[in-house]
């Protein structure tokens, strides 16, 4: 994993101050004058303990150097320790005040671009229908192709547009709908949506939504045909049933009058929907179920049955990235047996169904599903796994040779300056026991799946791993007086002084156990996550 993706970059200084980025120029001048005096080389007598407070005290006294100037702190902010030690930024190009303002001017005018970029939201969808049947008749593989894109863009807090279209070729024959729709928050409660199409279903609509409860909505709608001039009057209620299932009634009135009664369900595990809809000369029962297998793939069963349709459809995905998943579907039915491919990124979608029979042959049947799913679990057994595996322990290994020489380093320099804490924390954990007050027992930081292990377990023992570190000391340092402990949220905690990194390139935790008032706690946070400690709701 990507270490830049881990969180906000550029905080190392103010970790090792233990600050908050947003802290003011008061509040760094009196954790400068705090640390350094806790830091300062003429406490220690020993030559040993001298010269590693010696190298202490300077990393205190460069990170107030360059936190108490603002231009400093801003080239900083942005660029980090790289920016600063460049001839770019202070160098013979941008030896003037002037010109480093200038330069963070435009740097700040590239943010907003950016930040403007992100309000604008695509999503498409590529539908391409094949048939086997008609390419064995001669007739071609494809039976059609549909095209859907749209993009959202946020105008204000409280206004965006939406704009699509759809294109479709069915055959001979193909037409297309272009959309678009404006929608305005009228309060925290209510908003309403202007609509408009132009092609094969050409109306003007209008529908407003409002909050009724904490646990229930209700929208109505009003749309006219600008080809026939009829009205289609809808409505809908949702009701929230608990923490993972709601439910909704969709009432339609119109030309193609209809009812339906629908409920959702979706937690971390499992997702299952159902729906029963009624029309004029028509009705329509359909469910899913879908089930995560872990954390990159999962199963799906569904079926439908109605006035035109009977089909059960079975299958399952897998993540493929963070953005990307694909997913294979077999589908039987009256229509016949299809295979359908599914490849799903951001926001676009690439579907692609091949009827592979319209005749509904057991064997073909039986055939069509237990083949291809043998051959993927076959190859996923004894081809892509043991490649995975194989790829991941050799990026392990050799992430491990590139940062062992830099995890050495750090540990000892973290070693050093728990050497020169060890005094402190210890007078500070007495103090706190004689009174009840709070004391760490327990700290470790590094890779954290061993530390959400060690979180889930119940055991007591010390696990020591070469990807964790002990920073008890360090945090039993921090704690004040007042018997609280507070780590600043979006800053790295490898820079806190006594830390160092044990896993680069690695995601990681902090796991805390602490005792306070005679009650034991434990606390797991992520790496830029505030931690403030004692809380209720950390006893365990």
């Amino acid at each position: 994993m990507d270490e830049g993706l881990e969180g906000p970059p550029n905080r190392e200084l103010y970790a090792l101050l233990n600050l908050s980025p947003d802290a003011s120029d008061e509040e760094i001048r009196r954790a400068y004058r705090q640390w350094a005096q806790a830091y300062h080389p003429d406490k220690y007598q020993a030559p040993h303990m001298k010269d590693i407070a010696t190298a202490n005290f300077q990393r205190i006294c460069e990170a107030y150097e360059v936190l108490s100037d603002p231009n400093k702190r801003q080239i900083y902010d942005i660029y980090g320790m790289e920016g600063l030690t460049s001839g770019l930024e202070l160098g013979s190009k941008l030896d003037k005040a002037e010109e480093i303002k200038a330069e963070l001017e435009r740097l700040r005018r590239m943010k907003e671009i950016q930040k403007i970029s992100a309000h604008f939201r695509t999503s498409g969808a590529i539908l391409a229908n094949m048939s086997l049947p008609h390419c064995l008749n001669g007739d071609g593989i494809m039976r059609g192709m549909s095209m859907t894109s749209e993009v959202q863009s946020q105008l204000s807090k409280r206004s965006s547009v939406a704009i699509g279209g759809n294109l479709a070729v069915n055959g001979d024959s193909g037409g297309g709908v272009a959309t678009a729709l404006f929608r305005h928050e009228i309060s925290e409660v209510s908003s309403i949506e202007f609509m408009a199409s132009a092609g094969l279903r050409a109306l003007i609509g209008v529908q407003t939504t409002r909050q009724l409860s904490a646990h229930s909505s209700a929208t109505m709608g009003l749309a006219m045909s600008l080809q026939d001039g009829s009205l289609n009057l809808s409505n809908s209620w949702n009701r929230q049933l608990s923490d993972t299932a709601s439910g909704h009634i969709q009432l339609a009135l119109g030309p193609h009058s209809s009812i339906a009664v629908g409920w959702q369900k979706k937690d971390e595990k499992r997702s299952a929907s159902g729906e029963v809809k009624f029309g004029t000369s028509s009705f329509d029962v359909g469910a899913h179920y879908t089930h995560h297998l872990s954390s990159k793939s999962h199963g799906r069963i569904a079926g439908r049955i109605g006035s035109s349709t009977l089909e059960i459809e079975i299958g399952g995905g897998r993540k493929l990235s963070k953005f990307s998943t694909v997913r294979w579907l077999y589908t039987i039915g009256i229509q016949g047996i299809i295979w359908k491919f599914e490849l799903h990124r951001g926001g676009q979608k690439l579907i692609i169904p091949i009827l592979l029979t319209r005749h509904l042959n057991p064997v073909f049947a039986s055939g069509a599903l237990i083949i291809p799913a043998s051959l993927y679990f076959l190859l996923k057994k004894f081809l892509i796994k043991p490649y995975y595996l194989k790829r991941n322990k050799q990026k392990a290994l050799e992430n491990a040779e590139k940062t062992s020489s830099q995890v050495q380093e750090g540990r000892a320099a973290a070693e050093k300056a728990q050497q020169l804490q060890q005094t402190v924390a210890n007078r500070k954990k007495s103090k706190q026991l004689e009174t009840g007050g709070l004391v760490i027992t327990r700290a470790l930081y590094g890779n954290h799946v061993i530390l959400s292990k060690i979180n889930a377990s119940s055991a007591s023992s010390r696990e020591s791993a070469s990807e964790v570190i002990d920073v008890t000391i360090p945090l039993n340092f921090l704690v004040s007086d007042s018997g609280q402990l507070k780590l600043h949220e979006g800053v790295k905690k490898s820079g806190i002084m006594g830390f160092c990194d044990p896993c680069p390139g690695e995601p990681k935790k902090l796991y805390v156990e602490y005792s306070y008032a005679g009650n034991q706690y434990k606390v797991l946070v992520d790496d830029y996550e505030e931690l403030l400690i004692p809380r209720g709701a950390h006893r365990i």
